[in-house]
């Protein structure tokens, strides 16, 4: 697997124009040392809107699954510093997988990042993963393209944390997370209009609703960069 784990948290949210640069800067320079802190937490990235929009993608890679509900990532979430504890409230419609890897071709980390969150229809989960994974040795050497990774959310067997109450509204899930790494984003518009076009997975067993987006690398870090 090309991600550093078999693990991952993804996660997508909106922060407003207003309190942007102070998200960044809490983000980066608290909120990545600590939880690259915490064992088993291998990779953070943090992705904006490539339209320049509200919203980012951020992905934690991770050990394994059960690394999402240790009691040290625990301690954490239900501890937040003061300054988590200003900014959790500013993180608007929260998407929250922990999910567990199921493919993983390619590079794990690039400019750019097509994420698309959708479902497997009903009885059809081999189906479609049966054919993503047809296709990523042939996806993550199309040009532009470097690396296409499957993911599935699992929920943990916790209670809700206190960083989740600070948050506003309940948070959501996908389902399953494809996520595709690259150098130029015309490569990946591609993909997203041939083999991940609504058409082309609900043919192979996804569900109708499916949610894509376009984003731009803000910053990446392994746990030894910050100790």
């Amino acid at each position: 697997m090309s991600l550093l784990g078999k693990g991952a948290l993804a996660m997508w949210w909106d922060i407003a124009p207003e309190v942007r640069a102070g998200f960044e800067d809490w983000h980066s320079h608290e909120h990545f040392r600590e939880r690259l802190g915490i064992p088993g937490f291998l990779r953070g990235s943090r992705w904006g809107s490539a339209s320049g929009g509200e919203g980012f993608f951020i992905l934690y890679e991770v050990e394994a699954h059960e690394t999402l509900s240790s009691p040290a990532y625990l301690a954490h979430l239900n501890a937040p510093t003061p300054w988590s504890t200003q900014m959790m409230p500013h993180h608007r419609n929260m998407v929250r997988s922990q999910c567990r890897v199921l493919e993983s071709r390619g590079g794990g980390m690039a400019r750019h990042v097509l994420t698309v969150r959708l479902s497997p229809a009903p009885g059809r989960e081999g189906e479609l993963r049966g054919f993503i994974a047809s296709r990523t040795g042939e996806l993550i050497n199309r040009p532009g393209v470097v690396g296409v990774h499957l993911l599935a959310h699992e929920t943990p067997p916790i209670a809700k944390t206190t960083e989740q109450a600070l948050r506003k509204g309940a948070d959501r899930a996908a389902d399953w997370v494809l996520v595709a790494c690259g150098y130029d984003t015309a490569g990946l518009a591609q993909l997203e209009a041939s083999d991940f076009a609504q058409q082309a997975l609900t043919a192979h067993g996804a569900g109708p609703e499916q949610i894509r987006g376009m984003y731009l690398l803000s910053y990446s870090a392994t746990a030894p960069d910050v100790r």
